[in-house]
């Protein structure tokens, strides 16, 4: 884990603290999907296309109690509860991916393989 000195609370951000491309970064955004939250795994460089997969965007609060952690500083793995967990197949065109460590300021490297081998239930959109 990298603790930093500049913000990286964007993907655009992040990239430029860590010094890679802005698709290394994983986004890890929470949604809602009817009554459950969701939460989902987009490169930097992608956008979550919410009305294919039919979701909304959920509020600060929800992503905090969803996960424990504040917008900006999500992490993908290691949320308060278990959540559906949808990942952005075009991550695995990278070899190296970073992510948020729960705060804005805090970052870690993973393999791209093995952060995805670690999300056992999570389904690629």
């Amino acid at each position: 884990m990298r603790e930093l000195a500049d913000s990286t609370r964007t993907a655009a951000e992040a990239a430029g603290a860590v010094g890679c491309e802005v698709g290394q970064i994983v986004k890890s955004l929470v949604f809602r999907r009817g009554d459950e939250l969701v939460m989902c795994l987009c490169s930097g460089d992608r956008q979550v296309d919410i009305d294919a997969l039919g979701l909304e965007r959920a509020n600060a609060d929800e992503v905090r109690e969803a996960t424990g952690f504040a917008i900006g500083g999500v992490p993908p793995l290691g949320h308060d509860r278990e959540l559906p967990t949808l990942v952005d197949s075009s991550l695995r065109r990278f070899d190296v991916v970073w992510c948020a460590a729960g705060t804005p300021n805090a970052v870690f490297e993973v393999r791209a393989a093995d952060l995805l081998s670690a999300l056992t239930a999570a389904e690629p959109y």
